[in-house]
């Protein structure tokens, strides 16, 4: 048999190793869009396993809501990061009774189902921003009010999307409640000017009795015209805050400003404000609601404290270093065990009040609530009867 010049031989094993190095990038091209399904990793040789559809990769990834695909075992196959938070998701499985029976009944049957839900934000989300903390702390319930939409992409993948509505649904509540509570409270004014009305058209007026009428009717209006004030703040609480670099807030700069405001009430009280913190710490805000968070908390701080107490107000970075943590420390009565988790209510008011807050409205904190939630932050109280309160208002930091 004639040899095979070295210029061939050369040649044939050149066009064998391209062909062996084209095959290889195929095959890791393939492996790569490949999607994990069923259950196993793509790629292993199941006749089953089948490639996410481009349509639905495209879909997904252009839809404003938050999205999740589900295979027909009902894992989750890919799902946007608001969903473990909304508690819709958890351990890459869906959560909640209705909306697997939703991609059931959707799966067996086609069209899609429409309804809507409302979940509790998961605890481990309230447990990361006390992680390495030994201090147990009381937080505020997260609801979620969610439109969730259930449809077949087709025999193998259903999609969920989720459009989270607790923005407007909170919003909505707190006016209803505006009007309900004014409503209410304009019943104190109206029955103290109708006995004053009724003791000026006595023939010979006890002046002694007008006078105590005239006391009630004035007391009873600044206890609504309070209750007006705060109900607003609460309102403006509800807007929701788009991150700008229109809206960066200065913590510090804020905090100085609010605490060189209340020192005078503080003064008179005879209580002492100190401040301390970070003044690298900027976070977004808008018409000045993170002021009036810190003023609601700080002026409960003052009202419970002891003539002679310390009210501490600081600003750090959390643990995890995207947060900043603003504390309002004082030394005051405390919080009762059974109050502790109401407190943050609207016109709820524990026991203990003082001659110095028998005027309020119970307001202050759910105003301070809805502040943080509105800005995706949190807000926590530790507190022992005797030993005083620490509230913990924790804000995203600014990107």
């Amino acid at each position: 048999m004639t040899e095979m010049p070295i210029a061939a031989l050369i040649a044939l094993i050149v066009a064998a190793v391209l062909l062996v190095v084209v095959g290889v990038v195929l095959i890791i091209g393939v492996a790569t869009r490949r999607v994990r399904v069923s259950g196993r990793p793509a790629g292993d040789g199941d006749p089953d396993d089948e490639e996410l559809p481009d349509e639905a990769s495209t879909l997904l990834s252009m839809l404003p809501d938050i999205s999740i695909l589900v295979d027909e075992q009902d894992e989750v196959v890919r799902c946007s990061p608001g969903a473990y938070r909304l508690g819709v998701v958890q351990e890459d499985a869906i959560v909640g009774k209705e909306i697997l029976d939703a991609i059931h009944e959707t799966r067996a049957r086609g069209g899609k189902r429409q309804f809507d839900l409302t979940t509790d934000t998961p605890e481990r989300y309230a447990a990361e921003r006390d992680k390495g903390s030994a201090v147990k702390t009381q937080s505020v319930r997260r609801p979620n009010w969610l439109k969730v939409t259930v449809g077949r992409i087709n025999a193998q993948f259903v999609i969920v999307l989720v459009e989270d509505v607790s923005d407007s649904v909170r919003f909505a509540q707190v006016r209803d409640a505006f009007i309900t509570n004014v409503s209410e409270q304009l019943l104190g004014p109206t029955e103290a000017l109708a006995k004053l009305a009724d003791s000026l058209e006595q023939g010979e007026p006890d002046r002694e009795r007008i006078a105590e009428d005239a006391r009630q009717v004035r007391s009873s209006c600044g206890k609504l015209n309070h209750m007006v004030s705060d109900l607003l703040l609460l309102i403006r609480a509800q807007e929701p805050i788009t991150p700008s670099s229109a809206n960066r807030l200065a913590v510090m700069d804020q905090l100085r400003k609010t605490v060189d405001r209340l020192t005078p009430q503080a003064e008179q009280a005879g209580v002492m404000l100190r401040l301390s913190g970070d003044d690298t710490l900027v976070v977004n805000d808008e018409g000045g609601q993170i002021d009036s968070a810190v003023t609601k908390l700080i002026e409960n701080a003052i009202g419970y404290s002891k003539e002679g107490g310390v009210v501490s107000v600081s600003a750090s970075k959390t643990q995890d270093g995207g947060r900043a943590s603003i504390r309002v420390i004082d030394q005051g009565v405390g919080i009762a065990k059974k109050d502790q988790a109401r407190i943050f209510e609207r016109f709820y008011r524990g026991a203990g009040q003082s001659e110095r807050t028998a005027d309020g409205v119970g307001l202050g904190l759910a105003i301070a609530k809805h502040v943080a939630l509105t800005h995706h932050g949190d807000i926590a109280v530790w507190s022992t009867p005797g030993q005083g309160s620490t509230f913990t208002l924790t804000l995203p930091l600014a990107q």
